[in-house]
């Protein structure tokens, strides 16, 4: 048996996140800003050891360190794996854009550290520990948003900063209210304690924890930051905040539930921010005709369907697996989709995409692949997750919720053609000279189809995805 010494090993991804950022954070400070590459590649080494290191540890059984204030098994293990590898995507995109600039080391520590706050949500098993998860996954996005000197980055970055202090407050608020009912803040402790609280005290309490984690997830009510964000940021923060922090978040949610009494009737309002997520980001999609800015409303619409199989959780053995599996889906997918608007930052209206299938066929296939991916189209990741979400809602005894997602997805559909149709369009006489910058971006392409591949082979490869999201 294991030690209680040995246990902070356990920890060992989140200790190589910490550690690299700092050392990208003081490294760059003593390195030329022509030798800046350096600290890129130290980035990329760090996500590629804890994407190892979190693989290997995933063999094991689930296990917890530091007094059961966090656990280590299978959720922890593929949000470790998928916070890193969105990660690596998003620096590689990102080298087309701070490559040699002043804020490079910046970026990469910036994105570690928000890399090591969603991990450490995921694993949270102590409602101290989610608060530290909480703040440490959002600062460094205010620094990521705050990098583009405009007007429309500097209201987004500030936006962003004061939702994210209002929801960190109702976050704490939640914390506060639950320890200080109990007198303990591990979950272990809680979940027997509960059941002797007020419900309609820790329904208060849930409904701002729910709210807090919303801002991070990018979910009704916490959403508002996200449109903005997405349209002012840079395509590296803009990728980096709709996709990373929901890993941490959701899963967050998920070990949040469970400690619940019966009494409490948290699968109501669970499954009322899903709808209300879903619906009011299809809506407001509906209309938008900057890429990111649609982007931004897809991606608080996601979260909707991210949360059905929260609401039966422990009602169906489904539930877990199909989180983990949509999570894994939309990570790649969504990533593909902004990878395609960084590759060509100056078009900024989906009318600029006309005749790209003729002019870049890879970027347009890529972008085709990534929006029907995000519908839910076979043979993509995201189509695998909402099906096995649907089938866990109506195997949890909440099929109102499975029509709710088709539906949905339905009217999803209209937004994504507004922006595929033109891309197939002939192109103007004029479009040769159309939105391109100076010069060729070359890791943004790359990354794209890059993105796009991985989320044909995780629907191809569904059975393969959802073993290992069901662990050992």
């Amino acid at each position: 048996m294991e030690t209680e010494m040995m246990r902070p090993l356990l920890l060992l991804p989140e200790m190589l996140l910490v550690v690299g950022a700092l050392t990208a954070l003081l490294g760059g400070s003593f390195v030329p800003r022509h030798q800046q590459w350096m600290i890129r590649v130290l980035t990329a080494g760090v996500l590629l050891a804890v994407i190892v290191t979190a693989a290997i540890g995933m063999a094991g059984p689930a296990r917890t360190a530091f007094d059961d204030s966090y656990t280590v098994d299978t959720a922890t293990g593929v949000a470790r794996i998928l916070a890193s590898a969105a990660t690596l995507l998003v620096l590689m995109l990102a080298a087309d854009e701070i490559a040699g600039t002043a804020r490079e080391s910046e970026t990469c520590a910036l994105l570690l550290f928000g890399a090591a706050g969603t991990v450490l949500l995921a694993g949270a098993h102590d409602l101290l520990v989610l608060a530290a998860g909480f703040l440490l996954a959002t600062i460094p996005l205010y620094g990521l948003i705050g990098l583009v000197f405009t007007a429309r980055g500097a209201e987004a970055a500030m936006k962003t900063y004061l939702m994210g202090a209002l929801f960190g407050i109702l976050l704490l608020l939640g914390v506060t209210i639950l320890s200080g009912l109990t007198g303990s803040t591990g979950y272990a402790e809680l979940t027997n304690a509960l059941a002797d609280v007020p419900p309609a005290a820790v329904t208060g309490a849930l409904v701002a924890l729910v709210a807090g984690l919303m801002f991070k997830a990018g979910g009704v009510p916490g959403h508002f930051w996200v449109p903005d964000a997405a349209q002012g940021a840079n395509a590296t923060a803009a990728t980096f905040l709709t996709t990373v922090p929901k890993i941490g978040a959701m899963v967050a949610v998920y070990r949040l539930v469970g400690i619940l009494p019966d009494a409490v009737p948290w699968p109501a309002l669970i499954a009322t921010v899903a709808v209300a997520s879903m619906t009011l980001g299809n809506l407001a999609a509906y209309w938008q005709s900057d890429p990111r800015r649609l982007l931004g409303w897809s991606t608080v619409s996601q979260v909707g369907f991210v949360l059905v199989p929260v609401v039966v959780a422990g009602n169906s053995d489904l539930a877990l697996p199909s989180l983990l599996v949509y999570l894994t889906a939309y990570t790649v997918t969504n990533i593909a989709a902004f990878a395609v608007t960084a590759a060509l930052p100056d078009r900024r209206d989906l009318g600029d995409y006309q005749g790209l299938a003729t002019q870049r066929p890879w970027l347009a296939a890529a972008l085709v692949v990534a929006l029907l991916g995000l519908v839910g189209t076979p043979p993509t990741g995201v189509f695998v997750g909402k099906l096995t979400t649907a089938t866990a809602a109506w195997d949890g005894g909440h099929g109102w919720l499975a029509v709710v997602v088709f539906i949905n997805t339905l009217l999803s559909l209209f937004y994504y053609l507004r922006w595929i149709v033109p891309t197939y369009r002939q192109p103007q006489r004029d479009a040769s000279a159309r939105g391109e910058t100076r010069f060729r971006r070359q890791w943004s392409p790359i990354t794209a189809v890059t993105a796009a591949a991985l989320s044909l082979a995780a629907g191809l490869a569904g059975g393969v995805v959802w073993t290992v999201a069901s662990g050992p």
